[in-house]
């Protein structure tokens, strides 16, 4: 298993995002809009969606790497950061999906 993490993920596009010589895809993007990114992070979550379905194991893998790579680009614009993220989901798994929906007040 590698040592990568999302976390160096997130540091590499933030550096990326820096780059002022026009050799850095992430700061194109970035320079593009939210818009741009958002639509860049649905197209890629789509051909997630189809390679799954198609059982293709290499493009889910693959897709999978372009859709958070997407998603963290999204997260930059945004100015979410990945901490606070899992933050979020520590939250959330406190508990199960089950148990928080029966804890919903009704509507």
């Amino acid at each position: 298993m590698t040592d990568f993490t999302l976390a160096e993920l997130e540091q590499i596009v933030a550096n990326r995002a820096a780059a002022t010589d026009g050799s850095s895809y992430t700061a194109s993007l970035i320079a593009k809009g939210q818009h741009k990114a958002a639509q860049k992070l649905g197209e890629e979550a789509v051909e997630t969606v189809i390679a799954a379905m198609m059982q293709d194991e290499k493009a889910v893998i693959s897709e999978s790497a372009d859709l958070l790579y997407h998603l963290l680009v999204v997260w930059k614009i945004a100015g979410v950061s990945l901490e606070s993220v899992m933050q979020e989901l520590d939250k959330r798994t406190s508990q199960t999906g089950l148990q928080e929906k029966a804890a919903r007040k009704p509507e």
